[in-house]
């Protein structure tokens, strides 16, 4: 799968997160890069970085976004068929966009999207 093609499946998941949501969404960019940088991170399939919304305070002004970045390498790597690769980009995105919330990977593993 090209980076093309994976971008708009991380584009048409982001599509799929409800408006009601998406509204709520503050200070966040979302990119798509094919590794992560770290090679110990081989089977990172995303990452959040950034001040989860239930952090922020009256400080929280004039700083740069929060990131997440899916990653396209360790998918492919992972999924067998493309199927597999739309499944997992969904499942992925919404995982990051859990921690801009606030929610930690524990919830997240007991809500299915581990």
């Amino acid at each position: 799968m090209t980076r093309e093609e994976f971008e708009e499946l991380v584009s048409l998941a982001l599509d799929r997160v409800p408006p009601e949501l998406m509204r709520l969404m503050d200070n966040v960019a979302v990119f798509v890069e094919d590794e992560p940088e770290d090679p110990e991170d081989r089977e990172l399939l995303g990452l959040y970085e950034g001040t989860p919304l239930t952090d922020r305070g009256e400080w929280y002004a004039g700083v740069l976004p929060d990131r997440i970045t899916i990653y396209r390498g360790p998918t492919l790597r992972m999924c067998a068929s493309r199927e597999d690769v739309v499944a997992e980009t969904e499942i992925t995105v919404v995982h990051e966009i859990a921690h801009h919330f606030g929610i930690d990977d524990e919830r997240l593993h007991e809500l299915g999207y581990g």
